[in-house]
């Protein structure tokens, strides 16, 4: 029977010679073999019977910290045009010779500044001749008056008879009838000279004009000579297309009473919003290809800076202030077709919940339901906390960005659909 010899390390091993196997010679029969100290400690390792105990690694450290509460206002966000508040295409009432242009192309204008003149001496003849058609009309009224006036007179003495007299009152009606549209012919005239004097019908901002001095135009409604155009930009709107639930939510708010919503707006490179208005309009009908409606704000413009045309992104409150729990967004987990978001207990054990999410505010992400004031949301180090395992913790802090980056408390930059109440 083979047995094991410990071997001390610079000992050589004998080799016993095998029985059954035929004799060789000394150098065959017996192997003096020098074996290194650290093969025989291996050895004797791999060949023991007790197995190595391997000690378990320690947790993963997480970082931990209580959702952030703050009052926020939550806002719907659309993109839209500037409108004027009021737009007039300024054509000519009388046809004629322009004589004078009185105004900067591009400047703002008053209510009835004097914008264009034209030929006002065909005008002023026609007046006269209207004014002479007066003057015949109001003699024949008092011929006819005096004619009558004497009749009258000899009724008495049975000298004129009744058919005369009928005759005579129906002249004085006529000539009334042709004085007052002679007076009416001079009125006519007298507006056509005053509209030789174009002037502006609003204030605003004016734009090119159309017609140089010393060209002929035509008077008409809508197909006479377009000399300019005339913007009112204060107040100024702001157009937009909204989605079914804003038009529901604007019907709702009108049958209990409430204020028409604020609204914010910004230009394409602005950063925050530095506009304020209000929501005054919404269409009478929802377009049925898209499902949107047509809505509209109204906001100051006293620097006449907003154009319209221009492009905006506007903020439309969701309605007053709500107390809110913010996380990091980095800590949002997804687990097919929900959110969750990882907490830990007291005792290092880590659980899941699953939570309603918000938008997003200066890089925290606002959680409508699903969690607590009190729980302990794991920020750092998620990737190594699975439900169901216990971890070690540390203590951290939930900030928004702004404040992180330096920011003065109170920053109202978002990158969400919410503010901090101020």
């Amino acid at each position: 029977m083979n047995m094991m010899t410990k071997i001390e390390p610079g000992d050589y091993a004998a080799v016993a010679p095998d029985p059954t196997k035929p004799r060789r010679s000394m150098v065959g029969r017996v192997a003096l073999v020098a074996i290194p100290a650290a093969l025989l400690a291996t050895a004797a390792i791999v060949y023991s019977n007790d197995a190595p105990v391997v000690a378990a690694p320690p947790p993963p450290m997480v970082t931990i910290a209580q959702p952030l509460v703050r009052e926020i206002s939550e806002w719907d966000e659309y993109v839209g045009r500037f409108e004027a508040s009021n737009s007039v295409e300024v054509r000519p009432r009388v046809s004629g010779a322009i004589t004078g242009v009185h105004f900067t192309d591009g400047a703002v204008v008053r209510a009835g500044q004097l914008l264009f003149t034209i030929d006002p001496r065909p005008f002023a003849a026609a007046l006269a001749e209207a004014r002479a058609g007066l003057a015949s009309a109001q003699s024949d009224v008092a011929l006819a008056q005096a004619n009558l006036d004497r009749a009258n007179r000899l009724v008495a003495d049975d000298a004129v008879s009744k058919s005369d007299i009928d005759q005579l009152t129906a002249r004085v009606r006529a000539a009334r009838a042709a004085l007052a549209a002679s007076e009416a012919r001079v009125r006519a005239r007298q507006l056509d000279i005053e509209f030789t004097r174009v002037r502006a019908p609003i204030g605003g901002r004016i734009s090119d004009r159309r017609i140089d001095a010393g060209n002929l135009v035509a008077a008409g409604d809508t197909t006479g000579t377009l000399l300019t155009t005339i913007n009112a930009l204060d107040p100024i709107y702001f157009a937009f297309d909204a989605s079914e639930a804003l038009f529901l939510k604007t019907k709702r708010a009108q049958q209990s009473g409430g204020r028409p919503s604020p609204v914010e707006v910004k230009l394409q490179d602005e950063t925050d919003y530095r506009r304020s208005g209000r929501l005054d309009f919404t269409d009478n009908g929802l377009d049925p290809r898209s499902g949107t409606v047509r809505g509209r704000a109204v906001l100051a413009n006293p620097d006449l800076f907003l154009t319209p045309g221009m492009f905006g992104n506007m903020r439309l409150s969701s309605g007053g202030s709500t107390r809110a729990l913010l996380v990091p967004d980095a800590a949002i987990q997804t687990d097919q077709a929900r959110k969750t978001v990882l907490t830990v207990a007291t005792d290092g054990s880590v659980s899941a919940k699953a939570v309603e999410l918000g938008p997003v505010l200066d890089g925290l992400r606002v959680v409508r339901s699903g969690l607590a004031p009190g729980d302990r949301v794991v920020i750092s180090g998620t990737q190594m906390a699975m439900p169901g395992t216990k971890v070690q913790t540390r203590a951290g802090r939930i900030a928004p960005a702004v404040q992180l980056a330096g920011a003065p408390p109170g920053s109202n930059a978002t990158s969400g659909g919410a503010t901090f109440s101020r």
